[in-house]
């Protein structure tokens, strides 16, 4: 299941006599070609949008995208994402080209270019402030990757990547604030160089109930004194059966970026992708170091399939769907060393609350999640995550 390449597998005995064992496995195919609408909303979690931004259909990209999955027949991947919008968009990616017949090296190639018409240049209060200029581009961005990819087991996987990039801001946002890039630049070109690794050991990596998991990111940014980043990120997490149909899952991650002296384009650190804490998701708390712990008890409410009327020459599988409750609580900190007007930098943060989460065909989840932070807030946060 965790290739991707399958909706369900079943394992089964079919004969045990003497030294000899009979093992059917039964698997349904996923399709590997899509060619979708792509409609996304730019802000950092789906509340950001509908309410702080108040669904405005301006902040959302929207466009086409083409995934091609196991074009060879060896779980390669191709993607084309046209994009317009908030974001003018251009991506090409290809990933798991491997050298060998044992599929252990291989090689993934990237092109990332576009503009926007409003940037985030600023954090004030743990909020994100915007500049936004209708008749230009406020911002252009390009970048080249290359990723030698290497994995000796079936659960480890490394990566070693090269990166150019290019980012441009219009004098304005350099005034707004200076520190945006280095010392008030308005364009800057450098490279990355990075090592990733990433253990799986779980059941099922989109919603994991059983294992563990890991993952390690060094980062070096910059080469020519330009800019200059050295930054270690790590995540782990354990799940374990405590109950019938009931789990308990732990997670810890942690960063640090050095020298602490960063340009504001260095110094996201919490609320921004999957390293959040559940009940600030309408915060960003910027700093150059820190982490979280998460705890978390799930229960499985539901299990079924919903029967999908047939298609001619068409075959359509029944949709699966799993209904799991949940009780969590957070806790982190993001040491800055210019906190500034930031209430959260700098002490410990607390959170907690109560969820329902869905998780569906081609590893779709949506989380419904009603969440308490340490200054009184609780509100319902949505969160959707999908490998597609």
């Amino acid at each position: 299941m965790n290739t991707t390449l399958f909706h369900e597998a079943i394992v089964s005995l079919k004969r045990f006599e003497g030294y000899f064992v009979d093992i059917s496995v039964e698997v349904k195919e996923r399709w590997y070609l899509f060619p979708l609408p792509y409609f996304k909303p730019v802000d950092r979690n789906i509340n950001q949008w509908l309410i702080e931004q108040k669904g405005q259909l301006s902040r959302v990209d929207y466009g086409l995208k083409v995934i091609y999955n196991n074009a060879t027949g060896r779980n390669d991947k191709m993607n084309i994402w046209l994009v317009n919008g908030y974001t003018k968009r251009v991506s090409l990616g290809y990933d798991r080209l491997y050298f060998d017949r044992r599929m252990k090296w291989g090689m993934r190639i990237g092109i990332n270019m576009g503009s926007n018409r409003e940037v985030n240049y600023l954090t004030s209060e743990d909020k994100q402030l915007f500049f936004k200029d209708e008749s230009q581009f406020v911002r252009s961005f390009m970048n080249f990757n290359t990723e030698l990819t290497y994995r000796r087991a079936i659960k480890t996987r490394h990566r070693f990547g090269i990166a150019w990039n290019s980012e441009r801001v219009l004098d304005t946002v350099a005034r707004l604030n200076p520190n945006y890039l280095p010392d008030g630049q308005t364009r800057l070109r450098f490279v990355d160089l990075y090592y990733a690794m990433s253990y799986f050991d779980v059941d099922f990596i989109p919603y994991p109930l059983k294992g563990y998991h890991a993952d390690v990111f060094l980062l070096k940014r910059g080469l020519n004194g330009a800019i200059n980043l050295w930054e270690a990120t790590g995540k782990v997490g354990g799940n374990w059966p405590i109950a019938r149909r009931t789990w308990l899952g732990l997670r810890a991650a942690g960063t640090v970026k050095l020298p602490f002296n960063q340009p504001y384009l260095n110094r996201r650190l919490l609320g921004y992708g999957d390293f959040f804490m559940q009940g600030y998701e309408y915060f960003v708390i910027d700093g150059v170091a820190g982490g979280y712990l998460k705890g978390t008890i799930t229960k499985q409410l539901l299990g079924f399939h919903i029967k999908v009327p047939p298609v001619k020459n068409l075959a359509i599988h029944p949709i699966p769907v799993k209904v799991y409750a949940k009780i969590y609580s957070n806790m982190g900190y993001v040491y800055n060393n210019d906190p500034r007007n930031s209430m959260f930098n700098n002490k410990m943060l607390y959170s907690g609350g109560v969820g329902i989460d869905i998780v569906t065909f081609y590893d779709f989840v949506m989380r419904f999640e009603w969440s308490f932070n340490q200054i009184g807030q609780n509100a319902l946060y949505l969160h959707r995550k999908s490998y597609y």
